[in-house]
């Protein structure tokens, strides 16, 4: 290997073999390491959802306890809403498949959209809130934000490091921490809640006669109007909750319980801490401090020493730092979902080496960085911008399982116990996303909204392209699709070596192979005798969802190629076909073509490209350069390569 191979391998490991029966076992993951993987978003939350809704309240904080019980029963409901949405999606997708197949693709599209918008603030707002938590217990004047922001960078390329590398290494690198978290704060809402029980009932009068008070000097609406504003404010609380049902291809088997087991995990420790955290600002009579964060002032009110207050906030801005893993996981397998539906690239549905969607862990990576640096890690600004999409994605995944229980109320006889359960949950988060877009448009929140708006406009101009592209190949596949197949001979002829082959590199059987196998007789006329098709059954995202995909798709691949064969036969050709399976099409191309060309000396090889009439400067990122890809490779190894071209006109 070269040096750069080498250092490569170090970063990320070694490559993984698709066909290796146990490579979903030794990929996926457990009930236990989903929920720190994915319920750390949730978690982690805590840290700074409860922080904003207590300071909304103002002077008003004996309504805490019923923001804390608020809380907690939002965490639930939404939670028991995505259990019902796993059991009906057990593929995954989440938000934006369940919007798509529900309401429709325009529906999908602008969930899908959010969904992305809101991973991206997962992760920044995550490693921001991680920074603040540790400099809450250093000098104030270490906090000058480009030394924060320069950390939080080194961070997230720690994380895209680890998560190209693997979904479940990263995981397991981040155990500790999420178990140092979950051991430390357990701590603190013990003795924060016992410690001062004997406290409870003088908090009770202090509650009641608040609660009198309020409703003499501001009166019930503006009292409910308050109420509602921090409730809002800590919407931040609620945004790792759909994190699992987007993740369910990467649990163990069987997924669906798996799935369901780590909703549960993470909504039980989630509606805990947060509502516990609540409870003991109240009677830890914690209360703002500048350039510190609510949790720092509640534990630092236990009086357990600096060191103690110290190994706390380490956890939090170590767990934040584990939050950030819900968007790198989750972020680049929506837009695999919406790169298979066409919304984005293809690329974004290819897998690395090692298995990973690299291109969207890449992408997540740098959309979170520029966000850093455009707020300058200021966590106010994130979580403004944070939990407004979030919502957006929870109402239309409501109101289109509101929509299946109502149309098939008749093929389903549970719909009267689902139904409510849906309705319940797109009244929360309906109520939530208007208070929080009117609360917060005009102190940031606009900057989200266009953002996704701008997202969404994108998605359709690429779908759009795709839609014009694939219009201009349908003549061509369907006047060559018509020529007949032929039936194959009982007794083929076998392909000399010594002979001048052709060995053209296909997809799927139709127009597009035909034109170009038609292409090479009309370039070469006479010089050509015998044929190889060859083929490579990609696995991308679409497929890798377990054995029984990935046999299906080499099936299909073989199939296809067995179409080529028995049409060139039957057109007075000598023909046989060749298939490798993997990730990558160019390097297992590259390495199929290099075994062919030692059967066969004196072969060219031939592969198909789509030549645009006037060349623009994204169709090379819309679509993949495969051809002369595998034509620089091919050449360098000395083959003889030759790109046919396939004209289009956009």
């Amino acid at each position: 290997m070269t040096l750069f191979e080498r250092l490569k391998r170090l970063l990320f490991g070694a490559p993984r073999d698709v066909e290796d029966p146990q490579v979903f076992h030794k990929i996926s993951l457990v009930a236990f390491l989903a929920w720190v993987g994915l319920g750390a978003d949730g978690l982690s939350s805590s840290a700074y959802g409860p922080d904003e809704a207590f300071r909304a309240l103002g002077e008003h904080t004996y309504l805490c306890v019923f923001l804390a019980l608020a809380t907690a029963l939002t965490v639930f409901i939404i939670s028991y809403a995505y259990s019902r949405i796993i059991e009906h999606f057990p593929s995954g997708g989440g938000g934006y498949l369940v919007a798509t197949k529900l309401l429709g693709p325009g529906f999908g599209v602008i969930s899908g959209c959010a969904l992305l918008v809101d991973y991206v603030l997962t992760i920044s707002t995550s490693i921001a809130s991680a920074a603040d938590q540790i400099f809450s217990f250093l000098p104030l004047g270490w906090g000058v934000w480009q030394i924060k922001v320069a950390i939080e960078i080194a961070a997230i390329v720690l994380l895209l490091v680890l998560n190209i590398r693997g979904v479940k290494e990263s995981i397991n690198v981040l155990v500790p921490i999420f178990m140092v978290f979950v051991i430390t704060h357990l701590i603190v809402l013990v003795a924060g809640i016992g410690m001062h029980f004997h406290q409870i009932p003088t908090v009770a009068r202090e509650v009641h006669s608040g609660i009198r008070h309020g409703l003499s000097t501001l009166g019930f609406g503006a009292m409910f109007l308050l109420f509602a504003k921090a409730y809002s404010r800590g919407a931040g609380t609620y945004t790792g909750i759909e994190a699992v049902s987007n993740g369910i291809q990467i649990m163990r088997e069987p997924r669906i319980p798996t799935a369901k087991r780590t909703m549960t995990y993470m909504a039980t420790s989630l509606a805990i801490t947060a509502g516990g955290i609540m409870l003991c600002y109240m009677l830890l009579g914690a209360h703002p401090v500048e350039g510190k964060t609510m949790n720092a002032v509640m534990i630092e009110n236990l009086k357990f020493g600096p060191w103690f207050v110290i190994l706390c906030l380490v956890a939090e801005g170590a767990l934040l730092f584990v939050a950030a893993q819900a968007g790198f996981i989750d972020g680049p397998r929506v837009m695999a979902n919406m790169a298979l539906d066409s919304w984005l690239p293809r690329r974004f549905a290819s897998l690395s080496e090692r298995l990973t969607m690299h291109y969207g862990v890449i992408l997540m990576a740098f959309s979170s960085i520029a966000t850093l640096i455009y707020t300058k890690g200021d966590i106010t600004a994130l979580v403004t911008m944070y939990s407004i999409n979030v919502f957006i994605t929870f109402s239309l995944t409501e109101m289109g399982m509101v929509r299946f229980w109502i149309t098939e109320r008749k093929t389903h006889p549970e719909w009267k116990k689902a139904l409510p359960v849906h309705l319940t949950g797109l009244t929360l988060c309906l109520s939530i996303l208007t208070i929080v877009v009117k609360e917060k448009f005009t102190e940031g929140g606009w900057l989200t909204i266009v953002i996704t708006s701008i997202l969404i406009a994108l998605c359709w101009l690429i779908k759009n392209h795709y839609r014009k592209v694939f219009a201009s190949l349908e003549h061509l596949a369907q006047t060559l699709g018509d020529i007949p197949l032929g039936e194959s001979e009982p007794n083929p002829i076998a392909l000399n070596p010594t002979k001048p082959t052709a060995i053209l590199l296909v997809n799927r059987y139709g127009g597009l192979g035909l034109h170009s196998l038609l292409n090479i007789f009309r370039q070469f006329p006479g010089y050509y005798h015998q044929v190889v098709f060859v083929s490579v059954a990609v696995i991308d995202s679409g497929v890798f969802k377990g054995a029984h995909e990935i046999e299906a798709q080499k099936e299909a691949t073989q199939t296809d190629l067995d179409k080529f064969v028995t049409f060139a036969r039957s057109h007075g050709l000598i023909a046989t076909s060749a298939m490798d399976t993997g990730t990558e099409p160019v390097a297992a191309a590259e390495e199929l073509c290099t075994k062919l060309l030692a059967q066969y000396p004196k072969a060219t090889f031939f592969t198909g490209k789509l030549i645009f009439e006037r060349e623009k400067w994204y169709q090379r990122i819309l679509h993949n350069e495969t051809a002369y890809a595998i034509q620089r490779r091919l050449q360098w190894r000395g083959l003889a390569t030759v790109v046919l071209p396939i004209r289009v006109r956009e």
